[in-house]
């Protein structure tokens, strides 16, 4: 694949660009138009990515363009294309030895899957499913990545989406669409307090009054003549 330059190019392109603008566009798209879903879709990415890391970390792994002496060839080199981790300035300050497990898969297929379980249009569902398709041939293309890297980055998948599940006791795409508005303090029944106290000030009154008064009060005019 490497004789078809034009090919193999994009795909250096590809690797390069779209692991972090589908990814972030995904992101939008659940901010703004599933709300109530976006913070668990979220936690299953930040901890797939997490447990990503940890692997980076603990056992790092070469990917197959720096082996020496095998028939694999680095792309980024051969065509001298600009935006990857591997070249220029940017393979100084990168861990180069990333690549089990494969977070282009990781990251792709988790767009894949909110697509596909989110969107409405049939269209939108198939491109859903043939990006993370089309990044596991790029990556493999490119020499970035063996077959089984990407298996890690899909078992890492499975454990974010563990970690949601467990967080929020729901898969996140069964969550409501939108954020339920938070439940207000229902009203008590019966006369307010500063109603009961002018009630209990005029029965005081009532109570305070002698009999003579009321009787007084209530004597027609002319019998006091």
């Amino acid at each position: 694949m490497n004789s078809v330059t034009w090919l193999i190019v994009s795909m250096n392109y590809y690797y390069a660009t779209l692991h972090f603008v589908v990814t972030i566009g995904v992101l939008v798209w659940l901010y703004r138009w599933h709300p109530g879903r976006y913070a668990a879709f979220r936690t299953v990415l930040f901890a797939t990515t997490a447990v990503a890391l940890v692997g980076y970390y603990l056992y790092p792994l070469a990917p197959p363009r720096l082996m020496n002496g095998q028939d694999f060839v680095d792309t980024v080199l051969v065509h001298h294309t600009w935006g990857s981790m591997a070249s220029g300035n940017l393979k100084h300050v990168s861990n180069q030895y990333a690549a089990m497990p494969s977070m282009h898969i990781g990251w792709s297929l988790w767009c894949g899957v909110t697509i596909f379980l989110l969107a409405r249009a049939p269209w939108a569902k198939i491109l859903g499913l043939l990006y993370p398709a089309a990044t596991l041939v790029v990556i493999v293309s490119t020499a970035n990545h063996f077959w089984m890297d990407a298996v890690g980055g899909m078992v890492c998948l499975a454990f974010g989406f563990s970690v949601s599940y467990f967080w929020y006791g729901s898969r996140p795409h069964r969550l409501p669409r939108l954020v339920e508005p938070a439940a207000s303090t229902p009203r008590r029944s019966g006369p307010s307090p500063a109603d009961a106290g002018t009630d209990r000030a005029k029965s005081g009154e009532k109570a305070g009054e002698q009999p003579g008064e009321k009787e007084a009060a209530e004597e027609p005019v002319s019998s006091r003549k």
